[in-house]
């Protein structure tokens, strides 16, 4: 898999930089400094404990690659304000299925504000421009509601669920 070739992406409200091992250490380090330098403020429950209890899974995604290569996650920032909100990304391309499944997750002072969907909708056109992507998966908990139309609004199928999870899939039209 190939380093990412871009630094960030960009939506209308929004911007998305991968994380870095070194940036995920730092913050489970209590220190923001790297953060701080790229002229960036945490948002006011950023990170919250979703975030912390990722970050182990996020440094064990790119410690399987060389770089970023896109595939792993994403830092969520407000482009006003610049304070992050959030996060979003993959848990690694599946080169057997040609797959990759999304998750995401925004703090709570800024949901229902459309940035999961800005920042979704981003990040799966960009991993669609990669021909070699065929389909994305989600899931989510049964009683997540506002993750469950989210997955709808992004025109994810359901294709099974189970006593706890919903399972979703979005096929690559290009």
């Amino acid at each position: 898999m190939q380093p990412l070739q871009i630094d960030r992406l960009l939506t209308e409200r929004l911007i998305l930089i991968p994380f870095t091992i070194q940036i995920c250490k730092n913050i489970m380090n209590d220190d923001f400094g790297d953060l701080s330098i790229m002229g960036l403020t945490k948002g006011k429950s950023w990170p919250d404990a979703d975030v912390i209890e990722t970050l182990p899974k996020i440094i064990n995604n790119l410690s399987q690659v060389e770089s970023p290569t896109g595939f792993e996650s994403w830092i969520i920032i407000k482009n006003d304000t610049l304070e992050i909100i959030g996060d979003l990304g993959f848990k690694g391309f599946n080169h057997d299925e040609e797959n990759i499944d999304i998750g995401y997750g925004i703090i709570k002072e800024e949901r229902k504000n459309g940035y999961a969907e800005e920042a979704s909708k981003g990040l799966i056109k960009w991993a669609f421009s990669n021909k070699f992507v065929k389909e994305i998966t989600a899931r989510c908990l049964i009683d997540n509601i506002s993750s469950i139309n989210l997955l709808k609004k992004l025109n994810f199928m359901e294709m099974k669920n189970d006593n706890e999870m919903v399972y979703w899939t979005l096929q690559n039209k290009e």
